[in-house]
């Protein structure tokens, strides 16, 4: 395996350089700047044969071939000769084609289905599209044209028209493409703008979706006119006609291909590395992996599926004993087809049945990557009973019927979780149901920016942790506390959501629409949903809104909620959309993640692997009721292909509660219907009902069951009902004993309520201010802010929750606080002596009596433990860091920025003087350290490391407490030393930051050499 980031950038350098050579349809870039030149003229000819219709005009040709009702394609033939290089890769067989007829209306020609009508203007040939009541869908403003290697179609833009798809955009596609120009073809870039796994497809609002039938580069520029081009001389596009966006999804992908339906493990997490010839490793086995898949064991970490061969020239060995270990750790095998799959059959049979694709497998455009999904997939099932799974990093359309599209190799920062948030969403848009990128990067990244990425991206359906290229592995169970813990709790909360997650997989596979969306897909009546104000949050399923933490910060704002009740998954609080929430409190264990009332979430407990349920497993439902809802399991045996034979089940779950307020509340759930291998006969059933307020009784089948008074009874009896009030909100938790499945049953909660309780409003919110600062050992206070709701909140004790080894001394009783009225409550709080110095969670707890119940309101908050302060004069190196974030590798410790691991440096050293103490950076840098005020000044020498030998650009900057200090001027390799001599004026926090100053970082080794706080 390669060491650094340039030989995979050189990597792909040669590929394109390639694609140079190989010149053609699919493989140049689209030159947006070349303008068509000649348009198609007057009709000249017209014929019909049955849904097949030509129009001649002059020389050219164009031929309409209805499809179905609502799909139909237009081809255009500048020379009278039709060619189609796609072939049968792409689009599927469609069957007999609709009922049609056409007229000939003096000025145009009508060709019509029952359902659409397409105009064909005579003088010149133009083409609009109507539905049977006469609306417009579409219209051109312009006739098709073409110069000598384009063909463009140009659309009169609709004064609220939007646009989606294209494929996998980089940073953007969740939101509208109006007003932007999208290009869809081969370019490499995995970065920010990039358009890997790119798709010749969009859609519009006013009810239409085109595909483009072609290899070719692909431009589309949504402006007024809108025009729509492909990088070859012959115009091949299909049309959808839809009610709505998941209409057209849907019919795309029924000519394309339905989204494959993964194997369950392949919605669990994976990992991936290169076990043998490891040169950032060393010497390693393949055999070791199953060091690492014990690692996930004993961290009690989900992990379905590994590669061990991922890097580049790592092959493999004792394949078969490999797998078989895995397997024994409930974890399936993956292979990295550097080479190809002429070895995959017998791969496969001894244990494979993951296939991750190369770049080098584009090829001169896509019909190569193409060919190897679908060629790994099929050999997966053509030597084992287990169904495809493949990854790719660039495809076109109809690879969602064979794979994952994963973004590409990235560094991990705050940036590349801020311009992923829209890609995946947005690329469900284009039917790709299963979208993602390695968590964190292969590069690059540090603990806090893993583990913001890795929430997250627990709510896509696929997921990969990629090892052996950044200078540390990137494992989750790698980064030290407080990290891990929160990396394992969100592991376990995706394994957890499984049934609801497979259940939108049957979905995606059936719908063509997958379970990651933009809101403007579900939403598509609210104009907000298709801008930038929803840009960083997408739905997965209909249920949860996620809304990622994207900067180094416990606070987000800009978390827009559209119209309906949403629920804080955390703390039970409500929100009426629309509506847009700031100052979120979101401190690092905490996703902004909300749940719309009327929710009904399949879940399996306690899980660590889909592989650890049994046939006395419990399934779980987490009921958020309002109205009438329901939700539809699936479920087969997650492995086999028999679902495809009719082999699986599925149960309804049916919710009947008041819209708002008090009231019965009774679920319904259904007869499981259907049958696999495996299938529970019986089943004990677990239900959170958060319903605000305590019910009266439980009633099940109209048996009463009993009520348990504690946590602790519930969880030892085998059935009852127990009423939490501490837990979000209020939650009526309910289990019943082993039921059949073939029969249905109902749960009653009398004289319960829908979510937010029997008076919606009356519970009290609790604020805490971010930025909360303690010391190891320290006694300390934090301010909590508790608001009553719309009804007085009486007898309030305000505590916290901390830490073990902290104490908290709870406030004193608040008797009385006025509806709509806030009162201020401070909580004494000393953290533990060893306390850890870094960010950690607390959590403000007020338990109180509002509209005659006794309630519980919670919030998390961010609280940040100080190092002691320095007393002496002290070297920046020696201090704490409570923050490091560098361009390559780690900073290193009086020791030059070796670019990879934490002690690969050499001697600080600057124009000719060695410094044995000091700070090794890489642009660009941030080292920030706590002083509390006591130190009075910073001295240092700064520059590039003789090491880089004369080459680099950056600047030197100290900032503390939110103010710029000092910057030095520009330096480079040849600069001498410049000195540093900087007051600080009695500064707490103080950041050391470098930066690069000219585009390149190349060479950009920034030392703060002999770097010394002067403190007392």
């Amino acid at each position: 395996m390669q060491s650094s980031t340039r030989i995979r950038a050189a990597a792909v350098a040669a590929l394109l350089g390639l694609l140079a050579v190989f010149a053609g349809p699919g493989s140049a870039t689209a030159d947006t700047t070349a303008a068509a030149d000649t348009a198609v003229g007057d009709v000249t000819g017209f014929s019909a044969d049955g849904s097949v219709f030509h129009l001649k005009a002059g020389a050219a040709e164009a031929r309409v071939s209805f499809v179905s009702d609502e799909t139909f394609r237009l081809e255009l033939a500048p020379d009278g000769t039709f060619t189609d290089p796609t072939g049968t890769d792409i689009v599927l067989p469609q069957g007999k084609p609709p009922r049609t007829h056409w007229k000939d209306r003096g000025d145009r020609y009508e060709l019509s289905t029952d359902r659409v009508t397409l105009r064909a203007y005579k003088s010149p040939l133009r083409f609009a599209l109507f539905r049977a009541d006469g609306t417009q869908v579409w219209a051109e403003s312009k006739p098709l044209s073409w110069s000598a290697d384009t063909t463009t179609q140009t659309l009169a833009r609709g004064a609220d028209e939007q646009f989606y798809g294209a494929g996998m955009q980089n940073g953007r596609g969740n939101t509208s493409h109006r007003g932007q120009t999208v290009e869809v073809g081969v370019d490499y870039n995995w970065d920010d703008g990039g358009h890997p796994n790119s798709v010749p497809f969009y859609l519009s609002t006013a009810g239409y979706g085109v595909y483009r039938n072609t290899y070719a580069p692909n431009t589309y520029a949504f402006n007024d006119p809108v025009t729509a081009s492909a990088k070859e001389q012959r115009f091949d596009a299909y049309y959808f006609a839809g009610a709505s966006s998941k209409d057209v999804i849907g019919q795309y992908t029924k000519l394309t291909g339905k989204p494959f339906m993964p194997p369950i493990y392949g919605l669990e997490n994976g990992d991936a590395d290169c076990y043998l010839h490891n040169a950032n490793r060393g010497e390693r086995h393949t055999l070791d992996a199953l060091d690492i898949a014990d690692g996930f064991v004993g961290n009690d970490m989900p992990n379905g599926w590994m590669l061990v061969n991922d890097g580049y020239g790592c092959g493999y060995e004792n394949l078969a004993e490999t797998s078989k270990g895995l397997g024994e750790r409930k974890t399936k095998l993956g292979l990295w087809t550097q080479d190809g799959i002429d070895n995959l059959a017998q791969q496969v049979k001894d244990g494979q049945r993951v296939a991750k694709l190369d770049v080098a497998w584009v090829g001169s455009g896509y019909k190569f990557a193409l060919d190897g999904c679908k060629a790994a997939y099929q050999g997966i099932e053509d030597n084992s009973d287990a169904r495809g799974l493949t990854w790719a990093p660039e495809s076109w359309a109809g690879a969602q019927r064979c794979g994952v599209q994963w973004s590409g190799d990235q560094t991990g920062s705050w940036d590349f979780i801020r311009w992923q948030i829209p890609t995946y969403a947005g690329s469900t848009m284009s039917g790709l149901a299963y979208t993602t990128s390695d968590v964190d990067g292969i590069f690059g990244g540090s603990p806090k920016t893993y583990t913001r990425d890795l929430q997250w991206k627990s709510f896509l359906p696929a997921m990969i942790t990629m090892d052996g290229w950044a200078a540390s592995d990137k494992q989750p169970y790698r980064q030290g506390e407080p990290y891990v813990s929160i990396n394992r709790k969100y592991l376990k909360l995706k394994e957890s959501l499984l049934p609801y997650m497979y259940s939108y997989a049957h979905e995606a596979n059936t719908t063509g629409v997958g379970p990651v969306r933009p809101l403007a897909l579900e939403y598509p009546d609210d104009p907000t949903a298709a801008t930038d104000a929803a840009k960083y949050e997408f739905l997965t399923g209909e249920d949860f809104l996620v809304a990622p933490v994207y900067e180094d910060t416990d606070t987000r704002d800009g978390i827009y909620l559209p119209k309906g009740t949403w629920i804080d998954y955390w703390s039970g609080r409500t929100y009426q959309g629309p509506t847009t929430v700031n100052g979120y409190s979101a401190p690092l264990d905490t996703l902004p993640l909300f749940v719309k009332a009327g929710a009904n979430v399949p879940m399996w407990p306690g899980i660590r692997s889909y592989a650890d349920r049994t046939a006395n497993s419990p399934l779980a439902w987490d009921i958020y009721p309002q109205g009438k809802t329901s939700f539809d399991l699936y479920e087969d045996d997650g492995v086999t292909r028999q679902n495809r034979e009719g082999k699986y089940a599925t149960q309804r779950a049916e919710v009947d509660a008041p819209r708002s307020g008090a009231g019965d509340v009774t679920v319904r759930i259904g007869a499981s219907k259907g049958n696999f291998q495996g299938k529970q006969t019986t089943r004990p059933y677990q239900f959170t009902v958060h319903t605000g307020d305590a019910p009266s009784k439980v009633e099940l089948g109209h048996r009463k069951l009993p009520r348990l008074t504690s946590q602790a009874a519930y969880d030892k009896a085998s059935q009852g009902w127990f009423y939490d009030r501490d837990d979000r909100g209020g939650v009526v938790k309910v289990k019943t004993a082993s039921l059949r499945t073939d029969k249905a049953f109902e749960l009653e909660l009398k004289d319960a309520a829908a979510v937010g309780g029997a008076r919606p409003g009356a519970a009290a919110t609790l604020a805490v201010a971010p930025g909360q600062e303690l010391g190891a050992g320290v006694a300390g206070k934090v301010a909590v802010d508790v608001t009553a709701g719309n009804s007085d909140a009486t007898g309030a004790d305000v505590t916290l929750q901390a830490p073990e080894g902290w104490s908290v001394a709870p406030a004193a009783t608040v008797a009385r606080i006025p509806a709509g009225t806030t009162r201020r409550v401070e909580v004494a709080v000393t953290p533990a002596k060893d306390a850890t110095p870094g960010d950690t969670t607390l959590t403000a707890v007020a338990r109180y009596r509002a509209a005659g119940q006794d309630r519980t309101s919670t919030q998390r908050f961010g609280a940040s433990v100080m190092p002691e302060p320095p007393t002496a004069d002290t070297w920046a190196s020696d201090l704490t860091w409570l923050k490091s974030t560098n361009g390559y590798g780690p900073a290193e410790r009086d020791r030059s920025n070796g670019e990879s691991g934490a002690a690969d440096g050499h001697p600080l050293t600057l124009a000719g003087t060695t410094y044995p103490k000091g700070i090794g950076t890489h642009a660009d840098s941030d080292i920030e350290v706590y002083l509390g005020g006591r130190c009075t000044s910073l001295t240092a020498d700064v520059g590039i490391d003789d090491e880089i030998n004369g080459y680099g650009e950056v600047a030197f900057s100290v900032e503390a407490d939110g103010k710029v200090l000092w910057t030095s001027p520009k330096v480079t390799g040849a600069s001498a030393a410049v000195p540093v001599d900087v007051p600080l004026d009695g500064a707490r926090h103080v950041h050391l930051k470098v930066t690069d100053t000219n585009g390149s970082k190349t060479g950009d080794h920034g030392d703060w050499a002999g770097a010394k706080f002067s403190c007392a």
